[in-house]
């Protein structure tokens, strides 16, 4: 009896159903090479130095996967006991392959590769190798801030214990430095100098968020004689959003925690020659006490304006000594007139209620000021004065990702919180 294409089709696939997922037709399996089993390739595949039983391979020399015979590579897989992946690439006729990406020292690697004879049968061989431990110097990271709570506005900081200066070698390091948060927000590292980074989210943390802080950088090479040494968790939380708003020309600071406002309190702020810095202002600290004196910041014992005075409840602003704080002395120009020596002045009662409200991390912004503009970096925690784009323009992995590059063979990008 002579089927018709529709009917024999059908039929094909009623006899087929019950059968290995992946076969297409009604012929003899055999005749379908892909469709069987792969077999054993440990003939026809070689890894080198490192297929040798034992053997501690050199970190600084990349790996290379060879086949022998007819046969080619179809798929090579390489990763490191956490799982991140080795980069390489295949040969145009599927004879070898070698990593692009430096192995990292002292690590455990497994690898699986997928051939195909010149009969077309598949094969497939997993090998685990181990690299030698790193020699030379090691690159440390310190994390910061300590474990904690914080406010919305708290950059996280990683210190290198060596200057790196050039850019694949920033990208190495930036790229495994990894920022986690719960919950999610897109953020970036931004190089302040050669041995210190900073990162933030694009717009403040969430409140009440978890944040991880991780180095990925034991053992991977980041130049000759110098590889990364292993570094310690950091974990963070964000306790409510606070934000203060001092508007200098008005004399006023309004206080919000999460978005609803608390209070609108009365100040005075610095003077001409001693304008407050416009801009926002992460909380560094908080002094219940601090004897404030005007030689610290310049001025002259003895002069018209020297001053030796005993401040309560000190919210530090900057590190040259901007801070929030009980200002007695001067309360008939609170709210009135800008009388200081560029700190925000309150009240002793409005002062030590905003001392025991806020926490550092939290946010100071002032504007409508005449003075000039806080800076991103080295008086403080100034980072939120850079826009998105410019925050990313400090960026190792932006830079190569926008150029096209990536100078450890792995896939440079800017890293999303997750």
């Amino acid at each position: 009896m002579i089927m018709s294409h529709g009917r024999l089709a059908r039929s094909c696939a009623l006899i087929l159903a019950p059968l290995l997922a992946g076969l297409t037709g009604c012929g003899n399996a055999a005749d379908r090479p892909l469709a069987v089993s792969p077999q054993d390739a440990s003939d026809h595949v070689s890894f080198g130095p490192a297929g040798k039983d034992g053997a501690r391979v050199d970190p600084d020399e990349p790996l290379r996967i060879t086949t022998q015979g007819s046969g080619r590579l179809t798929d090579v897989s390489v990763a490191d006991a956490a799982g991140r992946p080795l980069a390489g690439e295949m040969a145009a006729d599927g004879s070898s392959w070698r990593s692009t990406a430096p192995l990292a020292a002292g690590a455990r690697y497994t690898v699986e590769v997928r051939t195909e004879r010149g009969d077309g049968t598949p094969g497939v061989r997993t090998h685990a190798f181990r690299t030698r431990p790193a020699e030379g110097d090691r690159l440390e990271v310190s994390f910061g801030p300590q474990e904690g709570t914080y406010g919305v506005g708290q950059p996280v900081t990683a210190e290198l214990s060596e200057e790196i200066s050039d850019a694949a070698e920033r990208t190495v390091v930036e790229e495994a430095l990894t920022v986690r948060s719960r919950p999610r927000t897109e953020g970036a590292w931004h190089w302040v100098d050669d041995k210190l980074l900073h990162y933030r989210p694009k717009d403040y943390w969430p409140a009440h968020a978890t944040i991880t802080v991780e180095s990925a950088l034991d053992g991977v090479r980041i130049r000759k004689g110098l590889r990364g040494a292993p570094a310690e968790t950091l974990r963070l939380r964000t306790g409510d959003r606070i934000e203060a708003v001092a508007d200098i020309q008005a004399h006023t600071m309004t206080v919000r925690r999460n978005g609803e406002v608390l209070r609108t309190l009365p100040i005075t702020t610095g003077k001409a020659g001693f304008r407050t810095r416009n801009g926002k202002k992460v909380i560094l600290t908080r002094e219940s006490f601090v004897r404030m004196r005007g030689t610290s910041i310049g001025i002259p014992a003895g002069s018209a304006e020297s001053y030796d005075l005993p401040v309560y409840w000190a919210t530090r602003l900057t590190w040259s000594g901007e801070y929030v704080h009980g200002a007695p002395w001067s309360a008939g120009s609170h709210g009135s007139a800008n009388v200081s020596h560029g700190c925000t002045g309150l009240s002793s009662e409005n002062a030590r209620w905003f001392f025991e409200l806020v926490r550092p991390g939290d946010i100071v912004e002032h504007i409508n000021g005449y003075g000039e503009d806080m800076a991103p970096f080295g008086n403080g925690f100034g980072d939120w004065n850079l826009s998105w784009d410019a925050w990313r323009e400090g960026s190792a992995l932006e830079a190569a990702r926008t150029s096209g590059s990536a100078a450890t063979g792995r896939s440079a990008r800017l890293r999303p919180l997750l």
